[in-house]
């Protein structure tokens, strides 16, 4: 049942048309979401996420759902498991860029291509993949320090601060800008022969959950986290791991490239409650890592 909606649409209209059918949905998305938002949502039957946090009822059980182990803390996908879940959001490997395609795109290269977006691609794909084996390295202190946090929806950035993804800081979402339609990543698909890929996405599940999204950061201030609430218990993520951002930046990656999406987390796991508390406090949404790693231990 789940993904079938929009993928359903993929023939039988212009690409025009449907460029613009699908800008008129989000537009159209954003609009009730901003209204139902100020309300407030109760809690989506299952997940604990609330409105718009859940994102679209269809999708959201395809998310990463709450550790009940210790192994599972951080674990990637795995590439049957990504498959998967790409075919229910309307995605196959067919929409995924080509390897030279995906090279050019990282290194700058191609029919305008820019090193400076490049740069903030590649960094999104290193922080949102930040599971077990694939760690990044900041500057704690002066030492040069691996973290692995993408469960919590958290990361360290270069400067040795803990963060969400989605702080105005992130290049997870400064890379906002690059991919909203009529921006630098759709020009870039279009002028290199990636203009299927451009339009699976905009036609996947990405388009409905990334009204969602937009909505959910809008109203997160600058800690960028979400609070999970089921079976009396709340505890706190980070926006990267809600559902609807979780899977916009999943069907991102696997158009990208497949084996990047099957190395996001599988499960989400509450960050503890000093650092959420913490996060939430700092006017920028940001702490030092040195002062709280010792809660990731």
């Amino acid at each position: 049942m789940r993904g079938t909606g929009l993928a359903g649409h993929r023939r039988g209209a212009t690409p025009h048309r449907r460029m613009f059918s699908v800008l008129a949905l989000v537009g159209v998305c954003l609009l009730s979401l901003a209204t139902a938002g100020t309300a407030g949502g109760e809690p989506a039957v299952g997940t604990g996420f609330a409105i718009p946090f859940s994102g679209d009822p269809g999708y959201e059980g395809l998310a990463p759902t709450q550790v009940t182990s210790p192994g599972q803390l951080n674990a990637p996908l795995g590439q049957q498991v990504a498959d998967e879940i790409a075919r229910q959001i309307g995605l196959d490997r067919s929409d995924a860029l080509s390897e030279q395609q995906y090279r050019d795109l990282i290194t700058g290269g191609g029919v305008g291509g820019s090193s400076d977006a490049a740069e903030v691609i590649d960094a999104c794909a290193r922080i949102l993949t930040n599971t077990n084996g694939r760690p990044l390295y900041s500057d704690v202190d002066g030492r040069n320090t691996p973290s692995v946090l993408a469960s919590y929806g958290l990361y360290v950035n270069p400067s040795g601060l803990l963060e969400s993804p989605a702080n105005a800081d992130a290049p997870t979402r400064q890379v906002n800008s690059l991919i909203a339609p009529g921006g630098f990543v759709g020009t870039w698909l279009r002028n290199n022969g990636a203009t299927h890929t451009l339009i699976a996405l905009y036609e996947s599940a990405y388009t409905v959950q990334a009204a969602f999204g937009v909505a959910a950061q809008q109203m997160s201030g600058e800690a960028q986290l979400v609070t999970n609430t089921k079976g009396g218990v709340s505890a706190e993520v980070g926006m990267s791991m809600a559902p609807p951002l979780w899977i916009v930046n999943f069907a991102l990656l696997y158009v990208l490239q497949p084996s990047l999406a099957a190395a996001m987390p599988a499960y989400w796991a509450p960050i503890p409650a000093a650092v959420a508390d913490a996060v939430r406090s700092s006017p920028t949404g940001q702490v030092p890592f040195s002062d709280y790693a010792s809660y990731f231990q």
